[in-house]
């Protein structure tokens, strides 16, 4: 089991998840599809081309669901009960094919649940940087876990 119970968790704890992805075409392209988002922007190069940004823009929700999925491994994994909101969702910058992205995530709440016993509540920042060290993606994510199995 990768992921931490709700009691191991304190508030300052910072983690630099080492899994890294570039992003390619195809990454973009079939999420863009799967989810029906028919943006030119994500999936015109013609359009996209054409644009401010000169190039097709990687579809921010595929670089949400990218960075949950990066910081799961060292969140959550096997401790979960279930994610409960994600919050303040922010893209400061566009991402692009052939961008390389990495997370990062900081506890910023814990408190024990009031209804569930040997539960707690846990909210971590996450924020997803592109290769040049720029934030790409933020938001805070709430997540109920549980606690350490007493023996």
């Amino acid at each position: 089991m990768a992921g931490r119970f709700f009691d191991e968790w304190q508030v300052g704890d910072r983690i630099a998840h080492e899994l890294r992805r570039t992003v390619t075409e195809t990454d973009n392209l079939i999420f863009s599809t799967l989810t029906h988002n028919t943006q030119p922007l994500h999936i015109d190069a013609e359009a996209a081309r054409a644009s401010e940004f000169g190039q097709i823009l990687v579809n921010g929700t595929f670089t949400f669901s990218l960075m949950v999925g990066i910081t799961v491994g060292d969140t959550t994994a096997g401790t979960l009960v279930a994610n409960l909101g994600y919050d303040k969702l922010v893209m400061p910058r566009p991402v692009f094919i052939g961008d390389t992205l990495r997370a990062e995530s900081e506890v910023v709440e814990t408190r024990p649940s009031k209804s569930r016993p040997g539960q707690g509540i846990v909210t971590w920042r996450h924020q997803m940087l592109n290769q040049r060290g720029e934030p790409v993606c933020e938001c805070l994510r709430s997540a109920l876990l549980r606690s350490r199995p007493t023996t």
